[in-house]
């Protein structure tokens, strides 16, 4: 059974989503947040301190668009998977990779620098580039989103997961009100979805057994993760 280490509406909420589409059974272990601070036996699991964390026996993630990857493709049904051998298998690894490596990183600038730093060391005018940046690589999506439901025509793939995770994020900083109308009708089409509900519902469950109280966007004090 797959193991997912994770903070409340972290990166780690991709693959956590990704199980829930895919309804794979899993174990999930929520940790408070940063956990390299407050829980540092995780470091023996995983030097970076970081979440998410997966591991499927003998196999050890850290990436978190990559672990939709992995979910999708090992998933008997092939729910939130696209073969290689379909056409629309580039856009799939294009936009799965997007969502991390273009729409999320400057949104961790912005955090950081308007809320993680200390006071004297914030910067409002990196976060203001940086939240810039973000709302540009979105116009990308305008045009994609114009002409179709989803990253991949009119079948949701994890690379909605990824897309969407940025897109969750960027509500989380306050960044959604930017938002162009076919990227707000994206996101409000993601949202209800079932599994994503019930990947929200799943994180905060499993957070009250596990003794772990609060949400990072709510007193942000450190990276979301990686």
């Amino acid at each position: 059974m797959i193991q997912l280490y994770h903070c409340i509406n972290a990166r780690s909420f991709r693959p956590l989503w990704a199980l829930e589409e895919t309804q794979q059974p899993y174990e999930l272990r929520v940790l408070p947040f940063p956990p390299r601070v407050h829980a540092r036996p995780y470091l023996q699991e995983n030097p970076l301190g970081t979440v998410p964390l997966l591991i499927d026996g003998s196999a050890r993630m850290t990436e978190s668009a990559a672990m939709c990857q992995y979910i999708a493709s090992r998933d008997p049904l092939r729910r939130i998977d696209v073969d290689p051998t379909d056409p629309a298998y580039p856009g799939y690894l294009n936009y799965l990779h997007h969502g991390e490596a273009t729409l999320t990183f400057p949104q961790t600038l912005v955090l950081r620098y308007s809320r993680f730093e200390p006071e004297s060391r914030r910067s409002p005018q990196v976060a203001d580039d940086y939240a810039k940046w973000f709302l540009a690589r979105l116009r990308g999506l305008d045009a994609l989103l114009a002409r179709q439901t989803f990253a991949c025509g009119e079948r949701f793939t994890a690379a909605d997961i990824s897309l969407g995770y940025a897109l969750m994020l960027a509500t989380q900083v306050g960044l959604d009100d930017r938002f162009s109308a076919p990227v707000g009708a994206y996101w409000s089409r993601l949202r209800e979805r079932g599994a994503f509900r019930s990947a929200l519902e799943a994180q905060q469950s499993a957070a009250r057994r596990q003794g772990i109280s609060g949400d990072p966007f709510a007193s942000v004090n450190d990276s979301p993760g990686s």
